[in-house]
């Protein structure tokens, strides 16, 4: 149960940082282009590189900071990073091509889910 209260702190903390940091760079750079989720999912992305680095290193940390920080807060935060992670790691075993199926798959399918959601919202509303 204790874990679930990490990663439902981490989230909290996570989410509160996804929007300030997103409203705030929007704020100052517009929002023609989508410059404070880019900023949210780089930002992301070396925090899980980080994070699951130094914590797969030292394992006589508590497992509370896996679940608080790549899993809470990151996950949260964004899950673009998380993808990279697993799209890093897959290559880091050497599976080259596993990876590049990962990354076309996740664009290619994602979108045309992405279009689907939205075509669906289109017909109901």
């Amino acid at each position: 149960m204790q874990k679930y209260l990490f990663i439902a702190a981490g989230g909290s903390l996570g989410s509160i940082a996804r929007y300030w940091v997103g409203s705030t760079i929007a704020g100052r750079m517009g929002t023609k282009f989508p410059y404070g989720t880019f900023v949210v999912n780089i930002t992301a992305c070396v925090i899980i590189g980080f994070s699951l680095t130094y914590l797969n290193r030292r394992v006589g940390l508590s497992p509370a900071w896996r679940f608080l920080i790549p899993v809470g807060f990151i996950g949260a935060y964004s899950t673009f990073s998380t993808y990279e992670w697993e799209t890093l790691s897959t290559l880091r075993t050497g599976a080259f091509l596993l990876a590049a199926l990962y990354v076309v798959g996740s664009l290619v399918v994602g979108l045309a889910a992405t279009w689907c959601g939205a075509l669906l919202a289109d017909t109901i509303s």
